[in-house]
Formats: structure tokens, C-alpha cells, sequence
């Protein structure tokens, strides 16, 4: 259970992290990626790095939820899809991001 809280509260914190991004507020990004990014594009930049961030987190709630019904039932198969999950939201959203930072900052350093 304490698993499940640790990574639905950490979840939840990055998924809140992706929502101030997504608002037009990057100040949770480093400060190059602000200077080197145009102002017509920091609003379309923020949406795509902040909706790639948000996909890690529910990826990681959605993990959570797979070790609390392992952790209820004892069904190996609940952590397998979890990892899956887990493993494709990063993936994706880690995607997300680091197509905005090329597209919109032209590199992602």
C-alpha cells in the first residue's frame, strides 16, 4: 500500500509539474530552454512538454494501481502490465518532450 501512495503522490506531482507547462508557464524548465525558444512558439512548446510530463505521471499512477492489485491478489500478471504501461508512458512522453525541445529550441541542450 505504501507504494501505491509513494507513487501516486509523485505521479500526481508530475502530472501538476505538466499542467503549469501546459498553462503557458515554463518556469518548471531549465532557463535555456525558455531564452531559446520564440515567443509566438512558448505557448505550443509548454503544451507539448507539459503533455509529455503529465504522461509520465499518469504512466506512474497507472503503475501504482498495477502494485496494489499485486500487492491485493497476488497476480504476477498485474506488475507485467504495469512495467508495460510504465515503461510505454515514459517512452511516449519522454518522446513528447524531446520533439518539442528539437522542433522548438533546436536541440535538447
Amino acid at each position: 500500500m505504501l507504494t501505491f501512495i509513494v507513487l501516486l503522490l509523485f505521479g500526481a506531482f508530475i502530472i501538476g509539474m505538466g499542467i503549469v507547462n501546459m498553462r503557458g508557464n515554463l518556469s518548471t524548465l531549465h532557463s535555456y530552454h525558455v531564452k531559446r525558444v520564440s515567443e509566438e512558439d512558448r505557448p505550443i512548446f509548454g503544451k507539448l512538454v507539459g503533455s509529455g510530463t503529465a504522461m509520465v505521471g499518469v504512466a506512474m499512477i497507472l503503475y501504482g494501481g498495477c502494485v496494489l492489485i499485486y500487492e491485493k491478489t497476488g497476480s504476477d500478471r498485474a506488475v507485467f502490465i504495469g512495467a508495460a504501461l510504465l515503461i510505454a508512458g515514459i517512452v511516449v512522453g519522454l518522446g513528447i518532450s524531446i520533439y518539442a525541445m528539437l522542433k522548438y529550441n533546436k536541440g535538447i541542450f
